[in-house]
């Protein structure tokens, strides 16, 4: 019993430790990755580090339910890989200990790590993710830091387009500047050139002071005279020593507000999520019903019962009994034309109105998906882990090697493998064309048959990854392929001497 303990204590030891360490370097690695999806979107705003920081925090914190189940399958790997690389699992194995026992401890652990990856996806990734997605819209409304750069055209400032030949760095004067502004539209711009200019910044940081200095403005002013024709278009023409034009420049970082966001699928629990799924299912029910509406007859009979001596309050049934043509046969020609153009016009109404339903219909359905992909996510991943784990740890134990060699290897194949399935499944439930739940499961369905495999095989001290068993096999296939080709050949030459 107590060396149940110990072995119990040993592989909880040796798991933790090999799991911290590959958690933060596959959570580097994810963050990494998403960092260089945005990277545009942070370069060159003059962020501090505090608004940086803030955002790598929630975006690490959004990439945790990513990163859990690639490094609980590197570590089980590695941890039952190093214990049978230096025989301590043929040790215990030899003192009668199955394979599931050795495992029990991490099982156990497993099981809670599951249960707390769901309650970390339920109530702190959404938390964290409304505050990365505030973050990103904020950063993505900042205006860019202003570097003009010598030259070349320089359009960073909306509605202009700014030439420097020279530039001195430590006055930051500018020489020989051109300026053209577009801000009243490409036909009516304005071009001011300047021997040299300043560009500041004011106090409050929302406008820009752009200071000529010994120039001259051209300006069209078509805008201001209406008759004016298009080979006779006034302007004018100004001759300055100094002049200042403020332009619209908000330099501020302008933080989103996450109330904004609260509607939005990333911000919802599962308690959310539902009750969002079951009120826009109820919404959708109501307009399929009324585009089913739009197709009744009686909205394109009235305008002849209007004419005939037919009740107002007839019902579907009684309009059974008429016929339209024989009622159109019958109108002037006058109403005749009348009630074409009524009919066409309600027809025409009918369209606008199916076609902006249509357009709900699709949109609603649309969010509703939305909302049961994030809803199956919050499970999907967290079940994920376990699913990794007994993909790795028997993996591992077939394997019998440690280090970061072979591990990392089939970690990385076997995650790829979890990922390009995933995200076909993700893509499939987002555009309708799979049930959501189907697509969001497609991914363990796929691996847990694998885990299964695995675990059987390392529980029969199968020797499935052994490189000597294949070429065993290998060696045992030539030499009955080489037999069978030499009975041939036997068998032809006997049938020749026959002959």
């Amino acid at each position: 019993m107590r060396l149940l303990k110990r072995i119990d204590y040993y592989t909880l030891v040796q798991f933790v430790k090999l799991f911290l360490a590959t958690f933060f370097v596959s959570l580097f690695v994810f963050l990494m990755q998403f960092l260089w999806k945005y990277v545009d979107d942070m370069v060159g705003k003059g962020l501090g580090i505090k608004i940086l920081s803030e955002f790598f925090f929630y975006a690490a914190v959004s990439l945790v339910p990513l990163a859990l189940p690639m490094s609980i399958m590197l570590a089980s790997l590695m941890t039952f890989g190093n214990m049978g690389e230096q025989l301590e699992l043929l040790a215990m194995k030899s003192a009668g200990i199955s394979l599931f026992r050795i495992m029990r401890a991490l099982m156990i652990l497993m099981f809670v790590a599951v249960i707390g990856a769901f309650f970390f996806s339920n109530d702190i990734l959404p938390k964290s993710q409304t505050n990365m997605w505030a973050l990103l819209i904020s950063m993505r409304q900042k205006s860019p830091e202003l570097e003009i750069p010598s030259g070349e055209f320089y359009k960073g400032i909306s509605g202009y387009s700014i030439y420097v030949s020279q530039k001195n760095d430590k006055t930051q004067i500018l020489k020989h500047v051109i300026v053209y502004d577009f801000t009243g539209g490409f036909s009516n711009a304005a071009v001011m050139l300047a021997d040299s200019a300043r560009l500041d910044i004011s106090s409050d940081k929302k406008f820009l002071v752009f200071t000529l200095y010994n120039g001259e403005s051209f300006e069209n002013l078509q805008q201001q005279n209406t008759y004016a024709t298009a080979s006779k278009i006034p302007y004018r023409r100004e001759t300055f020593k100094f002049k200042q034009v403020i332009i619209d420049f908000n330099t501020n970082f302008n933080r989103f507000s996450t109330s904004l966001l609260k509607n939005e699928n990333v911000s919802k629990n599962v308690k959310e999520l539902r009750a969002t799924i079951d009120s826009l299912s109820k919404q959708l029910v109501i307009m399929r019903k009324g585009i089913k509406g739009m197709y009744m007859p009686e909205r394109f009979f009235g305008r002849l019962t209007s004419v005939h001596s037919i009740p107002a309050n007839t019902t579907k049934v009684t309009l059974q009994h008429y016929s339209t043509d024989s009622l159109f046969d019958k109108l002037p020609e006058s109403q005749k034309k009348m009630a074409v153009a009524a009919a066409l016009s309600s027809l025409n109404q009918t369209k606008g109105e199916m076609s902006f339903n249509n357009i709900q219909i699709k949109e609603t359905e649309d969010t509703i998906r939305r909302h049961a992909i994030d809803l199956h996510r919050k499970f999907a991943l967290s079940f994920a882990c376990l699913v990794f784990f007994f993909i790795g740890a028997p993996l591992g134990a077939i394997i019998r090697k440690g280090g970061f060699g072979t591990p990392v290897v089939l970690s990385i194949f076997m995650f790829i493998i979890y990922y390009i399935v995933d995200n076909t499944g993700t893509k499939m439930a987002r555009e309708g064309i799979w049930p959501v739940w189907e697509g969001m499961w497609l991914s363990s369905a796929v691996l847990l048959p694998i885990g299964l495999f695995l675990t059987y095989k390392a529980v029969k001290d199968s020797t499935i990854m052994n490189s000597d068993s294949y070429s065993e096999v290998f060696k045992r296939g030539r030499k009955a392929i080489v037999q069978y080709t030499k009975k041939l050949i036997n068998k032809i030459r006997s049938k020749r001497n026959a002959i």
